[in-house]
């Protein structure tokens, strides 16, 4: 089964604390749109796991 949900929707099943892993090399595969709605919903206290240093100031 098949289940599509939107970007708002998914940042919103994420709780407080949580850990979360994104990848990307170069800048592509990033999720930048992913960050940005974590910070619109003010999560708090996430420990974020990245590799992806390609774009000093964004994200």
């Amino acid at each position: 089964m098949k289940k599509v949900i939107g970007l708002g929707d998914a940042v919103a099943a994420i709780p407080d604390g949580a850990v979360l892993m994104i990848g990307g090399f170069m800048g592509v595969g990033t999720p930048p749109r992913l960050i940005d709605e974590l910070v619109r919903q003010g999560k708090r206290d996430l420990t974020v796991i990245a590799n992806d240093t390609a774009r000093p100031g964004v994200g």
